[in-house]
């Protein structure tokens, strides 16, 4: 049994630390509103604290998912951060989607303080949490990693080592972007097929059995056709994905020019107020352009 820690326990963060406790771990809680904490903390016999600090102070290996940017550096070197109580040698690994260039300074500071970073973002949304099958893609020292390994495999089965610091972060950012882009031709595809007569169940079974087969189209086109949007992964966190992507292409000389599209439209949908359904509810701006609906008959 470790001691752990899991800092921020929203959709994705609730059940990956609930998976570590099932592992037999002991897990230091927090969480911005405290009553996840308070809740989790009481259904499997965890530890809630009040702050970071606190929870880090009662930990060897401290896990955090959080929204963006800023929060992570609050959550980490903020005041009454993670920073403020961790001990000498802790490890901290952030499976937040983050800024990678604003990822390594955070993990700079961190060892400042004796504390050893890694950057751990993770793909398989709410299902893979609760289910503990995400893939984490990790940046940061190898040596720490493998140390760690352990108390990912209660989260995710495929655990990739990426390369130094921040290099976790550019390969998730590098998937999200691949993914947005699939989900803006998907879109495009099925209602130009609708509006010009084509079952969109039929559509569908030749995509399956075609060259432009893809895992997120078979995996996402039930739920558009039955108008379920229930977040599995907000629109509004995918977009904030892409402007990171979008960042990170600025600052390596890369011209992301389908990604600059797919944005637009993400922040129409947003605006529309389809930001906290699942991102492939932005094929309702398509649809209202064209009058025509995506759905079963």
């Amino acid at each position: 049994m470790a001691k752990l820690g899991f800092l921020g326990l929203g959709a994705m963060g609730y059940p990956m630390a609930r998976n570590l406790l099932r592992a037999g771990h002991q897990v230091a809680l927090w969480t911005n509103s405290g009553e996840k904490a308070r809740q989790l903390a009481a259904e499997e016999n965890g530890q809630a604290y009040g702050t970071p600090a606190e929870a880090a102070a009662n930990a060897d290996c401290i896990f955090l998912c959080v929204g963006d940017t800023a929060m992570s550096q609050q959550v980490i070197i903020g005041e009454n951060g993670i920073m403020h109580g961790a001990k000498p040698g802790t490890v901290v690994a952030d499976c937040s989607t983050i800024s990678p260039s604003e990822s390594r300074k955070i993990g700079e500071a961190l060892k400042a303080k004796g504390v050893e970073f890694l950057d751990a973002p993770c793909t398989g949304s709410t299902p893979g949490a609760t289910g503990g099958t995400l893939t984490f893609m990790v940046g940061g020292d190898e040596a720490v990693f493998e140390k760690i390994k352990p108390y990912l495999e209660p989260m995710g089965k495929r655990l990739y080592y990426c390369g130094g610091p921040g290099q976790g972060l550019q390969a998730k950012l590098t998937q999200n972007l691949i993914l947005a882009n699939i989900c803006m031709a998907f879109n495009e595809g099925m209602v130009l097929a609708v509006k010009g007569g084509v079952d969109p169940k039929l559509m569908l079974d030749i995509l399956d059995n075609s060259a432009a087969k893809s895992g997120l189209i078979s995996y996402k086109a039930p739920f558009v056709l039955r108008r379920d949007f229930t977040p599995n992964f907000a629109m509004k966190w995918m977009d904030k994905d892409i402007c990171l992507m979008l960042d990170a292409g600025k600052e390596l000389g890369v011209p992301l020019l389908l990604t600059s599209l797919t944005h637009q439209l993400f922040q129409a949908a947003i605006a529309a107020g389809h930001g906290d359904e699942d991102f492939c509810s932005s094929i309702n701006m398509l649809e209202e352009l064209t009058r025509v609906k995506v759905q079963s008959q």
